[in-house]
């Protein structure tokens, strides 16, 4: 899956490592985007006709469903048990992309460093980015 930090950015044509990575990963496999991630990169967009192609764009990735009961019950526990480490978790909906992620075995591409914690205390995998030139 890929976090609208990456997409954000690959819309806007930003060279960066994690742009980079994710050109790697359309020629390579199968990129999931998650439904909330979907709303994050819409909602940014400047004009109706920017949504209506950034839609287009992403309309051929499979759509992964980040939020159902399960996934709302265990990420309130991975916030609980962030917090109980001395974490602030900045994002609901960032929390509910981690679980996600973390539930099915998901990597993640993201350039946010509020997933951190995820990956540090709860096992979240994330795609490898390559290092600075």
């Amino acid at each position: 899956m890929v976090d609208s930090s990456v997409w954000i950015a690959w819309f806007g044509k930003t060279p960066t490592r994690h742009i980079e990575a994710l050109d790697r990963l359309l020629e390579m496999e199968q990129v999931g985007v998650g439904d909330l991630v979907l709303m994050e990169v819409l909602q940014g967009c400047a004009s109706e006709a920017d949504a209506a192609r950034t839609q287009r764009t992403l309309a051929g990735r499979t759509i992964v469903r980040v939020a159902d009961e399960t996934i709302a019950v265990e990420a309130a526990r991975n916030h609980r048990l962030l917090r109980s480490r001395g974490v602030t978790v900045r994002s609901t909906i960032d929390t509910l992309i981690a679980t996600r992620c973390i539930a099915d075995g998901l990597r993640l591409l993201h350039a946010d460093r509020d997933y951190l914690p995820f990956e540090r205390h709860l096992g979240l995998q994330v795609v490898p980015v390559p290092a600075a030139s």
